[in-house]
């Protein structure tokens, strides 16, 4: 039996665009699963509806008015899900912090899991991913599962560790380790922002295996449609990708063109060679019959080479910046945590320079006007 003093809070952040068809049966569903877990756990449903074209919002205002333990923040415009996030993040108070896809893609049943992952193994980020082994994956597109496994393994190529996804949102945090990282991204990148930015800080991170499941969405796939764009996402996910590991981006294709120019350099010296015996002029003689038998090639040679040495000196310059970036990053962490010692990160950013994260986003507002009551705890 789980003591008073034992009992953890936990929110969980729906952010929500245009989810009109599914966003009160998402509530029922997560509700009656938390209601198992209400001898352990003090929780709260957060929905952030994100500017939605919709009556996504209005919705989620009449569902949380007959549920205390439900509240709506809204965007009067689209910022995109970082930005959602980051609003949801900023307003919560409690232990733990579950993040979920509004049209329940991850079914409720990860919530448990998640927590129990937490918890059992001190982790400071849970992770749910389909291509862990045990996981899977039903009824997904075949474009946007191509898009996304491909992105995943491009992103576990370059960052640290055996992570096997790193662009889902469907995570547990402990919110007070989240509160100290300061977090810039609005749209789908913040997700391996908070990757990113968590392993500078040396934090545990675990992945658990996980059903991503398409069927409930395509039931209803007219009567929705998504801020994610495939073309937008995959742009933030290669440039997250090279700030994780920006020397490859260089030291690669500095390498094919360094390998380029040795195999002119090779046939210049072989032809060279040939010629010797024939030029009367020597040497010098020998590679001008070289250089007339084939100009182009000398000329992409040098080019190559050129080519090559600065590549691979913008590697040395992106893993020399990417270290001081690490050590200003980890200063900047340091002084937040020591000179407001009181005041979690998120609510330092609010108190700080940040307009929109002061104010609560740009165009936001809470369902009852009360920021106080926005941020209470959450009841069971």
């Amino acid at each position: 039996m789980t003591t008073a003093a034992d009992r953890r809070s936990l929110s969980i952040i729906l952010p929500a665009y245009n989810e009109e068809a599914l966003i009160a049966d998402t509530l029922d569903q997560v509700r009656t699963y938390m209601l198992g877990l209400s001898d352990r756990y003090d929780w709260e449903i957060v929905v952030v509806d994100d500017g939605s074209a919709d009556a996504t919002g209005d919705v989620a205002v009449s569902y949380a008015a007959q549920h205390p333990n439900v509240r709506v923040l809204r965007h009067h415009s689209n910022f995109n899900v970082g930005q959602a996030l980051r609003y949801a993040f900023s307003t919560c108070t409690t232990d733990y912090l579950i993040t979920l896809d509004s049209d329940l893609s991850y079914g409720p049943e990860h919530i448990g899991r998640l927590l129990e992952t937490i918890e059992r193994t001190r982790a400071r980020i849970v992770i749910a991913s389909p291509y862990l082994a045990g996981g899977m994956l039903t009824n997904v597109p075949r474009v946007r599962e191509l898009a996304s496994r491909n992105a995943n393994r491009l992103l576990s190529m370059t960052a640290p560790g055996e992570l096997r996804t790193l662009t889902g949102m469907v995570r547990a945090y402990d919110r007070r380790f989240l509160a100290s990282m300061d977090l810039k991204s609005t749209d789908v990148a913040i997700n391996t922002e908070i990757i990113y930015k968590a392993q500078l800080l040396g934090a545990k991170i675990v992945e658990i295996p996980a059903h991503l499941d398409w069927t409930r969405q395509l039931a209803v796939s007219g009567a929705r449609s998504s801020s994610i764009r495939l073309t937008r996402s995959a742009l933030a996910y290669v440039l997250s990708a090279f700030v994780f590991r920006p020397i490859i981006f260089f030291a690669i294709p500095g390498a094919l063109a360094l390998l380029a120019s040795l195999w002119t350099l090779m046939w210049a010296a072989y032809r060279t060679y040939e010629n010797y015996p024939e030029s009367t002029e020597g040497f010098s003689g020998a590679v001008a019959l070289a250089y007339q038998a084939a100009p182009h090639t000398f000329l992409v040679g040098g080019v190559a080479f050129i080519i090559g040495v600065q590549l691979l000196s913008l590697a040395i310059l992106s893993m020399q910046n990417k270290r001081y970036f690490e050590e200003v990053f980890h200063l900047g962490t340091t002084v937040l945590r020591h000179v407001a010692p009181g005041l979690d990160g998120m609510d330092a950013a609010r108190a700080g320079s940040d307009p929109w994260a002061r104010a609560g986003g740009p165009d936001t507002e809470r369902t009852d006007g009360d920021a106080a009551a926005q941020a209470r705890a959450p009841v069971r």
